[in-house]
């Protein structure tokens, strides 16, 4: 990967023996095994190690759970928040868990409307639960620092699922805790 690098600064103009640059291989690299080492971990397998049975029936969310990922088209950056609920069906899931699986999910590359789903159907696969909601709302670095240039604009995807796709109530009820 460092090869790589030095190549690119090369092609951009630069000279990577410049006092500033001769360590940018190397960082950059580094930077990129960080901010993708979701794809080293299972975020299933997290969560089903944290699991518990509990008679608990009414609506868990863990919500404003920061995040940062790469978008795939640019590998520029996108961040934002997350926003997770579950309805319980007699098993609960530690609560540490689920921004654990956010993060998991958010150091790959991706796409917001991907991540989103994502999120939603580990939970669903693990828990078994009666409903999954997740909101995400993020704001696109190659929507502001390039192409159109939208600064402050927010992107906002979600996935419904079991009761709160079928149950108009409970999503609205979701939807106003989050707000």
């Amino acid at each position: 990967m460092e090869k790589l690098i030095r190549e690119l600064l090369v092609k951009l103009g630069e000279d990577p023996e410049r006092e500033g640059l001769r360590k940018t291989p190397l960082r950059v690299k580094k930077s990129f095994e960080f901010l993708t080492d979701g794809y080293k971990q299972d975020p299933v397998k997290i969560i089903s190690d944290a699991i518990f049975t509990d008679k608990y029936d009414e609506m868990v969310i863990v919500k404003d759970i920061p995040f940062y990922s790469l978008c795939e088209h640019h590998l520029l950056p996108f961040y934002g928040h997350a926003h997770v609920a579950y309805l319980p069906d007699k098993k609960l899931v530690g609560i540490s868990k689920i921004p654990r699986m956010v993060e998991i999910y958010a150091r790959r590359l991706q796409v917001q409307e991907r991540m989103t789903q994502q999120i939603a159907e580990a939970l669903e696969i693990v828990l078994k639960p009666r409903g999954v909601a997740v909101v995400v709302n993020a704001q696109h670095l190659c929507m502001q620092m390039r192409g159109i240039q939208k600064h402050d604009s927010n992107i906002v995807t979600s996935a419904m699922l079991g009761g709160f796709r079928k149950n108009q109530a409970t999503r609205e009820e979701f939807m106003n805790l989050i707000k």
